[in-house]
């Protein structure tokens, strides 16, 4: 790809802060560690700079542009803002756009710092979470009775989910409370005997709390080379899981649940 045959330090440290602000975007919202490699390197290379080096880690990325033997570095903190593909897709549009030269430097530092994530309204997310955990409870042989109780319980704990979020609590705490609560109202229906199988409620419920794309890009990142983002990413995943497996370990203990009727 060219590139500028005159590039100043000024100019090559915009480039710098630019490539890595849209690697910083793509790793707070879920991107594997491929893609936001090539993302940035495809950036800085159309905006100018000869050649980028990036590396990629749990927490942090740390980015080398190159002009001409001129090396420029800068190190960026990453924090989880949640998993959304939204961003990524705009992240990779203004990538295209400057690699068609239809943006400058300033242009694309501009849109990238305009770009907000799209979230749905929470109660349709509520709404939906409770009812696709309650079809799984109908699929696997619940009758409306268990597909009700598996709404409730799947909704109320999506609902907490939300709240511990907003309020920024550790994501392990989070998903421990959220197993913890559905486990609770789904536990009811065992002990009450509502249904043909209140047990698939129990089951049903924390289906919400999978966490499904975290180890999805665990695996690519091992795969594509990328051996330390992906153990980061898996310990990360499992320790999710063990905080569900608590959160419903300590719900079946409170309400006296033995682990066979579950």
């Amino acid at each position: 790809m060219s590139y500028q045959r005159c590039l100043t330090k000024q100019q090559q440290t915009e480039i710098t802060r630019i490539a890595i602000k849209a690697g910083q975007l793509l790793q707070q919202h879920g991107a594997e560690s491929r893609l936001i490699e090539q993302t940035t390197v495809r950036l800085g290379t159309a905006l100018g700079a000869q050649s980028i080096e990036l590396a990629v880690s749990a927490d942090a990325l740390v980015l080398t542009s190159l002009f001409e033997g001129r090396c420029i570095t800068t190190t960026r903190k990453v924090y989880d803002r949640g998993i959304n593909m939204q961003m990524v897709c705009d992240v990779l549009r203004i990538c295209v756009m400057a690699e068609k030269q239809l943006l400058s430097a300033t242009e694309v530092n501009r849109k990238l710092d305009k770009l907000q994530p799209m979230k749905y309204n929470r109660w349709l997310v509520v709404f939906m979470i409770g009812l696709s955990c309650a079809s799984f409870s109908h699929l696997f042989g619940g009758d409306w009775l268990v597909f009700g109780v598996t709404f409730v319980a799947s909704a109320a704990a999506m609902f907490v989910r939300q709240e511990l979020a907003h309020r920024h609590h550790n994501p392990f705490i989070n998903f421990a409370i959220t197993a913890f609560i559905a486990t609770l109202i789904s536990s009811l229906g065992v002990i009450y005997q509502i249904g043909n199988r209140p047990d698939l409620a129990m089951a049903a419920c924390v289906l919400l709390l999978v966490p499904g794309f975290p180890l999805i890009n665990a695996v690519s990142d091992m795969v594509k080379g990328h051996i330390n983002m992906g153990i980061a990413r898996w310990t990360a995943a499992t320790l999710l899981t063990f905080s569900v497996a608590a959160g419903i370990f300590a719900a079946m203990g409170l309400m006296n649940i033995a682990g066979g009727a579950a």
